[in-house]
């Protein structure tokens, strides 16, 4: 199999206040950027993979072509953005700390890739060479076209031999155009293999209960079991069901860790108890990224659990939305380098 991964979604223009501080405390912000299907083709090349990323911007606009040349500095593949009307998105988050949450304000309504419909992505062309397709359930929720260009994308994927993937992401604020999630994603999710997502994520777009407590500071294993045996039941198609498991203890200290199961075995990683969290926005894209990463290149399914519950770790420590973590680092935390001792 082709070790390119091909990820299709929606990048936008983040703008953060410096530091911990709220919106406009100070009169700046910090622009970078940030969109869950780029973040997941940055990180696999950062881990060393085959990336491209497929996306409609639109034409003549010097931020997008910025936004390109970072993709590009970061080995991914930007050679099938397709250019065409609307407006680049733009995305502010508010960094939280301790007892104050993290919030994230969206403004990307007519964004290029919310008014964008079946045929206006030559799939063919953009999984050329392609061995796995990823894609989330934040596309499906911007409008209706956007729904049926990512159906459409998932089944020509699977009809050219690809590896599907979806992360179900569920953004309660995004599906605002009359479709309710739990009639759309599981279209996408019956031509997939793999599913990422957390346990409100199987309720909220697959209409799959759990009776994990996630506000109890501890969870329950055996809960998670269960749910992802509902998934795969529900869905004969999938291969494997990946949940992530967080403990939140407040906006800058999270219980983590991650179970997958393949029909056959239930898995549970590593649990890492993060402090001082920088930024958690991205980490579980970059979760997403280290398990396709490593189900392509690693040993065996709990190899590939345990890389992507250490990146997206790491991730955690980094302002913005793209990981900047090696193999040779996420594997060096692994193997127990976790005590942040200065390396000299």
């Amino acid at each position: 199999m082709s070790k390119l991964v091909v990820s299709f979604g929606e990048i936008m223009v983040r703008l953060a206040p410096p530091g911990f501080e709220r919106f406009l405390q100070s009169p700046l912000f910090q622009a970078t950027f940030g969109g869950g299907e780029a973040n997941v083709a940055v990180a696999i090349s950062g881990f060393g993979g085959q990336s491209r990323y497929v996306t409609v911007l639109p034409p003549n606009n010097p931020i997008v072509d910025a936004f390109i040349g970072e993709l590009r500095r970061f080995g991914v593949d930007a050679n099938h953005i397709v250019r065409q009307k609307g407006r680049f998105g733009i995305y502010f988050v508010e960094p939280g700390a301790n007892q104050r949450p993290s919030k994230v304000v969206y403004d990307r309504d007519n964004s290029a890739i919310a008014l964008a419909k079946p045929g206006d992505i030559d799939w063919n062309k953009s999984f050329d060479g392609g061995g796995w397709f990823h894609i989330t359930g934040i596309s499906p929720a911007l409008s209706q076209s956007a729904a049926d260009l990512s159906i459409e994308s998932v089944r020509v994927a699977r009809e050219k031999g690809l590896t599907v993937s979806v992360d179900l992401n569920y953004r309660k604020n995004l599906w605002k155009y009359g479709k309710a999630p739990k009639e759309v994603m599981p279209e996408i999710v019956k031509h997939c293999h793999y599913v990422i997502a957390n346990e409100e994520d199987c309720q909220m777009t697959l209409g799959i209960e759990s009776a994990a407590d996630v506000h109890s500071g501890k969870l329950d294993s055996s809960q998670y079991e269960q749910l992802t045996k509902k998934v795969l039941t529900a869905y004969p198609n999938l291969k494997g069901i990946a949940v992530t498991l967080r403990e939140s203890q407040s906006a800058s200290r999270n219980g983590w860790s991650a179970c997958f199961h393949d029909g056959s075995q239930f898995l549970l990683s590593k649990h890492y108890d993060i402090t001082h969290i920088v930024d958690r926005v991205g980490g579980g894209d970059c979760f997403a990224g280290g398990l396709i990463f490593g189900l392509m290149n690693l040993a065996s399914a709990q190899d590939a659990l345990e890389f992507a519950v250490a990146a997206s770790c790491l991730k955690h420590s980094i302002p913005g939305d793209f990981n900047r973590f090696s193999r040779e680092e996420v594997e060096a935390l692994i193997k127990g380098g976790g005590s942040g001792r200065v390396q000299r």
